[in-house]
């Protein structure tokens, strides 16, 4: 391919051109003006948007299958468009990109893309002379929150310039660039919204925000199925949609990559960079001045339409589970778009009305402004991901670790979790060749994992394992910390010496193993170690399939064809006896979660055992399989709700029943005797119902803000700490407060806390654990013996941001507790257990409330 010269040239060229009568002008398919130049025409043989979906763009809001219509529709008229599906939602929604480039780029596709993956294995391969020659890779992605809906349309908008174009603005794109283009980040989501809206829209709309159709019921269109926000998982890749995204990145390696979001309807337009004192170290000073570079594309654009914009201030680039962040430790420019929202077809804000077609251009023109912006800067791109990774041996030299060890604990499954994550994003793992002693740590071959880090991905492993300590600001936009190690509980230790000798084969495969069947068939039953990540599902399976099971609440010693094995508390027995099913069925039932769940079983040769207690001891407790109700609905966080359905349907396959906060007043709360209130205000749920059924005999777990409603309603006795934040604030200036009064939220930090390990809700835990923290308040532990179950440490913080204040106050303050009340329990736990389905360190306390909440 030869050298193309800036596209500005080619504008200037074009605009020197004799004009054309204006019944020949081009015309985008838009329900609104928006400015071409460049474009010479459109080809009739390529579909519009409208010639297929229904409806122009801007009158409607385009529903998930209508997108994904266009897309292969387009695809099968055009030879520079090549459509793939690269997921499938949890609600069987497909998720689809296009790859658009000119035909000449396609004949040669593969060769383009093994030429870009060069720039990130082998750098140094890689002359200033081919790079001139290559066009660069740019990944737009749109509208990953559902109801922010706009980009989805500039996307389809984008496919048809891109496809039925011609002149030298959209040839310049084609032959300079390979774009691929993700319309559709979040397909359930946005279905929840546009339902909404299209439903309750007339024939005539109205702008009134008060409107029905501008009041989206909870839990709105942001979240998918499961209600998470999946532009914080592009990091955890908790997902499907997520997970799928990733593989699409990392096939390709883009140079820039795009995340189109819309703001309130009060605002201007916003583009990247953000705050620059909350950009994350570990990305270059490079990638910003690039995105700045670019910001000059979008301001000239946006300036000759008269859009007001604004960069630099509220945003940040930091956590680097974010669409526009997680490029930056790769080598990609990430840029995050945000567009004020009409949230319905039209709607009242204090620059006036705005329609969505407004909304829907301002986000074209953004698309065009990055994609121009892109083949002006193609060289530089190109050269900045290529020296990107050519630094890495550089980076290794100066880092004082160079390889991180994962030891897998008494959970192999929770090792093995984390390695999938990280093997999706391209980090080399390798087993562990010979014992490696670290930070008063063993680690054994065949039970540890070691990552070094003289390898490609050098910046990203340092970016998620590493604990955040020092930072240039106190205030962020999201989480301040996620080091994953520690949110998976894992031994772990960084290893600061020359790694060779400790590293093994490289591993590529990390399904889940682990499950043993110590002894045979047993007639008198068998012992299920607690503590491993699926035991939860299996106990659950067990229980469901009609076995009777229960929890020995004491350390036992079990002889096995002559050893004597030790199984802590927590452990779950079942009987080889069991009404209506046969010792040989109760076996296979055994056999199934060994190969399923990949728990550990014993099968007992006699219920006497050597010491107490024996396998028939009134120690051990029957268990009562869990009837949950998740409380729903107004008043209730989504996402922390959103949290305890996934971990309990798609981890440990067990159902819950969604009872709106509204309905509890009516419900028939009898049927449960476990109801889960995840987070929230709660100010429409009657205490006294709760209460009434707690004493009764049921089983309150209320979690993070939850936990605080709780107290405020007299079902637990703990003292709040004071923050007295007046005396904070004294003698700051007023311009000062704002950030003054931010430097006291605790957005995501990570606390060490001691654990009372032989209480059934700390069943599978050792002495200490790290919890995940975005809750400002904290409490005294309770002064009722044996309530206390985790406590924070004296100096508790493990990473990320914390004021002196607060750390005063979290010396010593409880997280989680245990209380009886009547007949029935409270489980308070301030910290959410269940963050964002990555934090797999802690979902066994969830587990064990939701199994053991009776047992104490």
């Amino acid at each position: 391919m030869s050298f193309r010269l800036p596209l500005l040239f080619f504008l200037l060229t074009w605009l020197l051109l004799p004009a054309v009568p204006d019944a020949q002008a081009q015309e985008l398919p838009l329900a609104t003006d928006f400015p071409l130049e460049g474009v010479e025409a459109y080809d009739e043989a390529i579909a519009t948007p409208d010639e297929v979906i229904g409806h122009v763009i801007g009158t409607r809001h385009t529903e998930s299958l209508q997108v994904v219509n266009y897309f292969e529709h387009v695809a099968a008229q055009s030879d520079r468009v090549l459509l793939t599906e690269y997921a499938r939602s949890y609600q069987n929604r497909a998720l689809v990109y296009a790859t658009v480039t000119s035909e000449a780029n396609h004949a040669r596709l593969d060769e383009i893309r093994e030429a870009n993956e060069r720039l990130t294995t082998d750098p140094g391969s890689v002359s200033d002379a081919e790079l001139a020659d290559m066009p660069a890779i740019i990944y737009m992605g749109y509208s990953v929150h559902g109801d922010e809906a706009s980009g989805t349309e500039a996307a389809l908008l984008l496919l048809y310039h891109l496809a039925a174009g011609s002149g030298p603005a959209v040839d310049a794109l084609l032959d300079d660039l390979v774009i691929l283009i993700d319309p559709n980040m979040n397909p359930d989501g946005r279905d929840r919204f546009a339902y909404w809206v299209n439903q309750n829209r007339g024939g005539v709309h109205t702008t009134d925000v008060q409107d029905r159709e501008h009041s989206q019921p909870w839990p709105r269109g942001r979240t998918n199925h499961y209600w998470f926000d999946l532009n914080r998982d592009w990091m955890p890749l908790a997902h499907p949609e997520s997970q799928g995204k990733i593989g699409v990145y990392q096939h390709w390696r883009p140079q820039v990559l795009t995340d189109f979001h819309e703001m309130g309807r009060n605002s201007t337009y916003f583009f990247q960079p953000g705050i620059p004192e909350r950009t994350h170290p570990r990305t270059p000073e490079i990638n910003q001045e690039l995105t700045m570079e670019l910001a000059r594309f979008h301001a000239r654009q946006l300036d000759s339409m008269g859009e007001l914009y604004w960069t630099r201030e509220r945003f940040d680039d930091y956590y680097y589970g974010k669409g526009s962040t997680y490029p930056d430790v790769q080598g990609t420019v990430g840029i995050l778009f945000e567009e004020s929202s009409s949230r319905s077809l039209e709607t009242e804000s204090n620059f006036g009305d705005k329609h969505y077609s407004e909304t829907v251009r301002n986000q074209f023109a953004t698309t065009l402004s990055t994609l121009e912006g892109s083949v002006d800067l193609r060289d530089r791109l190109l050269r900045y991901q290529r020296d990107f990774f050519a630094e890495v041996p550089e980076r290794y030299n100066a880092f004082d670790t160079k390889a991180y060890v994962l030891g897998h604990g008494n959970d192999p499954q929770r090792a093995q979790g984390l390695a999938q994550i990280l093997d999706q994003h391209r980090v080399q793992i390798h087993d562990l060749a010979e014992p490696l002693e670290q930070d008063g740590q063993r680690f054994e071959p065949g039970e540890a994992f070691i990552i070094p880090m003289n390898q490609t991905q050098h910046q990203f492993i340092r970016g998620v394992m590493e604990r955040a300590e020092t930072f240039p600001d106190s205030l962020f936009y999201d989480v301040s910390t996620w080091t994953l190690p520690l949110a998976f509980g894992l031994p772990h230790a960084e290893v600061q010496r020359t790694p060779d000798r400790f590293i093994g084969e490289q591993l590529s495969d990390f399904s889940f193993t682990g499950g043993e069947m110590i002894g045979g068939r047993s007639n008198v039953g068998y012992i299920m170690e607690w503590g491993r990540y699926f035991a939860p599902r299996a106990l659950y399976r067990l229980q469901d399939a009609g076995l009777r099971t229960m929890v020995m609440t004491e350390e036992m010693g079990v002889p096995i064809r002559g050893t004597t094995y030790e199984i802590d508390r927590g452990a779950i027995l079942i009987p080889s006896q069991q009404d209506d099913m046969s010792p040989q069925e109760v076996y296979q039932h055994v056999q199934n979660i060994v190969a399923e769940d990949h728990v550990r079983v014993y099968g007992v040769e006699s219920g006497l055992m050597p010491e107490r207690p024996d396998f028939g001891s009134p120690s051990a407790n029957v268990l009562e399989k869990p009837r949950v109700a998740l409380v729903t609905g107004a008043g209730t966080s989504q996402l922390n709700v959103g949290e305890a359905w996934h971990l309990m349907n798609e981890r440990y396959h067990m159902p819950a029943s969604l009872i709106d906060a509204d309905r509890l007043r009516s419900a028939d709360l009898s049927l449960y005797n476990t109801i889960v209130m995840a987070g929230g205000s709660y100010g429409s749920v009657s205490s006294d119902a709760i209460e009434s059924w707690v004493r009764s005999g049921g089983t309150l777990i209320a979690i993070h803000s939850a936990a605080e409603w709780a107290v405020r309603n007299g079902m637990a006795d703990l003292e709040r700490k004071p923050l007295d934040t007046d005396s904070l604030l004294q003698g700051q200036p007023y311009a000062d407060l704002s950030a003054a009064r931010g430097a006291q939220n605790i957005g995501g930090s990570i606390f060490e806390a001691t654990i009372d390990h032989t209480h059934p809700l700390a069943f599978g835990y050792g002495q200490t654990a790290p919890f995940f923290r975005n809750l400002n308040r904290f409490y005294e532990p309770s002064g009722r013996p044996g309530a206390a179950v985790a406590t924070y440490t004296d100096d508790p913080l493990m990473s990320g941001y914390l004021s002196d204040a607060q750390r005063e106050l979290a010396s010593g303050s409880a997280s989680v507790e245990g209380h009886r009340v009547g007949r029935g329990r409270v489980v308070l736990m301030f910290d959410n257990p269940n963050f964002r389905a990555f934090w797999w360190g802690t979902n066994g306390f969830y587990a064990n409330a939701l199994f053991f909440g009776r047992s104490f």
